[in-house]
């Protein structure tokens, strides 16, 4: 295996997957001074140079193109999650870094490969979402280590909607295996509660479908229906190495929509939490037994996808230990599956893997400041 440069200046970076989600990230990468976008790639060549065309990105081409650019540090991995275990591995074994969307892989025995591969390597490996690096969540879990609401005890977390159907042009994927809203859903969440309150040791869950058929609303297939075949209501318990719990509902089958809701109770107070699936939002503190809640405004970085691209950036270069680690993504993905286990098994299933505990950002970390232009500027950054 090639092992990765020692370099300096802006981390090169390369894509592989020119989808739609290619476009959020590229909007984000292109403006960091401190990562440079080097190619796209993509199974179809042309879409990569449409996609690097309307970004000014200077070369596209293939996956096997972006692997062998000797200017790629980073490849981000957008590409359909069953291909992710596989381009991964690929981009390990170039002796480049991965950064991947969600989820790391599509099994645990797969993620577990993937790490000991980078390892062995000496590359990183780093996973969406990112959205929880963003200056709300980050804020909420400095208020967290700060001892704001005294001793952490246990959370709560809600997603609650009718569905995706009533406005999803091609929705029927989202209700079969691989999605629903644990798999959709729950990354955003989990990955915010292991953040707040650290690993889960088991889990235990309930599932149901509130309907065996749904009817697409919208779009050119309106009117077509299609098949449920995943659980449209989770309602899960997770229970922490730290001795807290966690109460999971993640639903489709509320006609009342509530999204965004993660509450933390501590001995002293009620910390409220963002929504875990956007970069900004403000928390709220509400005292023991206290009438009114005091909102905690959200300081850090509001930018959106590829914040964790840059993050990671900067820590390679700094040598320090990037926070969306691959552990963790790994970790959540074990989450998920207990919690479909648990569903089927009727049991309590235990989480084998674990994480080292992450520092919050920094409330001054600037996306958009030139940090990685000089030695000296390299030296002084402690991403």
């Amino acid at each position: 295996m090639t092992q990765p440069q020692a370099r300096s200046g802006p981390v090169g970076v390369g894509i592989i997957g020119a989808g739609t989600i290619s476009a959020e990230y590229l909007t984000h990468l292109t403006s960091f001074p401190d990562v440079q976008v080097h190619i796209v790639g993509d199974l179809f060549p042309e879409a990569a140079a449409a996609r690097a065309a309307e970004f000014g990105v200077p070369a596209s081409g293939t996956a096997e193109d972006v692997l062998s650019h000797p200017e790629v540090e980073i490849v981000v991995n957008l590409t359909i999650p069953t291909a992710h275990a596989e381009v991964s591995q690929a981009i390990v074994a170039a002796g480049k870094h991965v950064w991947t969307e969600k989820p790391i892989t599509t099994s645990p025995a797969d993620a577990k490969t993937l790490l000991a591969a980078a390892d062995a390597a000496g590359v990183r490996v780093g996973g969406a979402p990112d959205t929880v690096l963003g200056a709300g969540i980050q804020t909420a879990l400095r208020a967290l280590r700060d001892g704001t609401i005294g001793a952490p005890a246990s959370a709560l977390t809600l997603f609650q909607s009718p569905g995706p159907e009533s406005w999803h042009p091609n929705p029927a994927f989202l209700f079969q295996e691989g999605a629903g809203p644990l798999y959709d859903i729950a990354p955003y969440y989990a990955t915010t509660l292991v953040l707040a309150l650290g690993p889960v040791v088991s889990v235990s869950a309930v599932g149901s479908t509130a309907r065996e058929q749904r009817t697409i609303g919208s779009g050119p297939k309106a009117g077509e229906v299609f098949d449920v075949t995943v659980p449209t209501q989770v309602a899960a318990l997770l229970r922490f190495a730290s001795g807290q719990n966690a109460t999971v509902l993640l639903s489709f089958d509320s006609p009342h929509s509530r999204t965004g809701f993660v509450e933390v109770y501590g001995t002293e107070a009620t910390l409220a939490f963002p929504d875990p699936n956007v970069f900004d939002g403000d928390s709220s503190v509400t005292a023991y037994r206290g009438d009114s809640a005091t909102e905690v405004p959200a300081t850090g970085a509001t930018t959106g996808r590829g914040l964790g691209v840059l993050e990671m950036a900067r820590a390679i270069r700094a040598g320090v230990p990037h926070r969306a680690q691959g552990e963790i993504a790994a970790h959540v993905l074990d989450i998920m599956v207990g919690i479909e286990t648990a569903i089927a098994q009727n049991s309590i299933v235990p989480i084998d893997s674990s994480f080292a505990e992450v520092e919050p950002m920094p409330a001054d970390f600037d996306p958009h400041a030139a940090t990685l232009g000089t030695p000296a500027a390299e030296a002084a950054t402690t991403a």
